[in-house]
């Protein structure tokens, strides 16, 4: 039986970690197969306050599980495959561990990535693949740089991106754009902005230093053509980890869990998320890990005023 369980060990459920482990709350954090969350497959992190001089993802993440690990925060490795969230404790069914019951649980799965799933792209993923323009989009300055997508982020991304690079290419399987109206008007407004509509991406281009280009499929003509870039930013959303949570917790409808505003709290008593997992709009190291303090002590006001109830029910 834990005070607290967290799930998931990105830069949200790291702090909440620390932060729960120096209250003495003795918490659990179980970490998935991909322990550190998205930031251990980006290289430079330059905007985290404190590292003037940057620091390598896996490192930040090593140093935050440090630092919980130094106040008494257990970890274990395993794959949550359901939560009964019915009653308290909670009963979590985790693979390699067997059964676990908390009091409380903090949900900071995150959100993975959505990926086009041709070859090249996973192997370079920090090399000149991106899924994060304003994590990598200064490393382009002066560049030319790929946008994959059709959507409102794909726009977004690709006139936040011109900011450095000399020229952004839009590339779209299709030649409709799913974005709003004004979203792609604003992308076309964009002189630095050009378009490579009707495309299928089919393989990214390595030339042994990096990204070279992306060849695509051009469904008008049925040839395949390689479009010259420096940098491949893939922008077709994300799919948060919630699958787990068999629908229990409320959500938004494409899955990320819906929070009390101004505060970490679901919809049920006990269980707090914090991070990517409820977080669709800015998705960054620093707002998870606020986030995640949020979450902790939301959780250990929560534990405190249940355990006084406990007591006075005993009465």
């Amino acid at each position: 039986m834990y005070k607290a369980i967290i799930i998931g060990t990105g830069p949200a459920g790291l702090t909440a970690a620390i932060y729960l482990a120096r209250a003495n709350m003795n918490p659990l954090i179980i970490e998935g197969p991909e322990p550190g969350g998205q930031l251990t497959t980006t290289t430079d992190v330059e905007n985290f306050p404190g590292f003037p001089d940057g620091i390598m993802g896996p490192e930040l993440m090593a140093n935050m599980r440090k630092q919980a690990e130094r106040f008494g925060a257990e970890f274990r490795t395993g794959w949550v495959n359901s939560v009964d969230t019915s009653k308290r404790p909670f009963t979590l069914q985790v693979e390699g561990q067997g059964e676990l019951q908390a009091e409380s649980l903090i949900i900071s799965t995150g959100a993975s990535a959505k990926y086009l799933g041709i070859p090249g792209e996973r192997d370079n993923v920090g090399n000149g693949v991106s899924t994060c323009a304003t994590c990598d989009g200064f490393f382009f300055r002066g560049k030319k740089i790929i946008v994959v997508g059709g959507g409102d982020s794909a726009m977004e991304e690709a006139n936040f991106l011109t900011r450095f690079a000399t020229e952004v290419v839009l590339v779209h399987r299709r030649e409709e754009l799913r974005a709003s109206k004004i979203m792609q008007d604003r992308a076309r407004e964009n002189g630095k902005i050009t378009w490579a509509l009707n495309r299928t991406p089919i393989e990214v281009v390595t030339g042994g230093m990096g990204v070279t280009g992306l060849k695509v499929l051009n469904n008008t003509t049925g040839e395949e053509e390689i479009i010259e870039t420096n940098g491949l930013f893939v922008a077709i959303g994300h799919t948060p980890n919630t699958k787990f949570l068999g629908g229990q917790i409320d959500t938004d409808e494409t899955g990320y869990i819906i929070v009390k505003p101004g505060t970490s709290e679901t919809n049920v008593p006990g269980i707090f998320a914090c991070g990517d997992v409820q977080d669709n709009k800015y998705r960054q190291a620093i707002t998870a890990a606020g986030s995640g303090c949020m979450a902790a002590l939301d959780c250990e006001k929560f534990l405190e005023g249940s355990m006084v109830h406990d007591w006075s029910q005993s009465l």
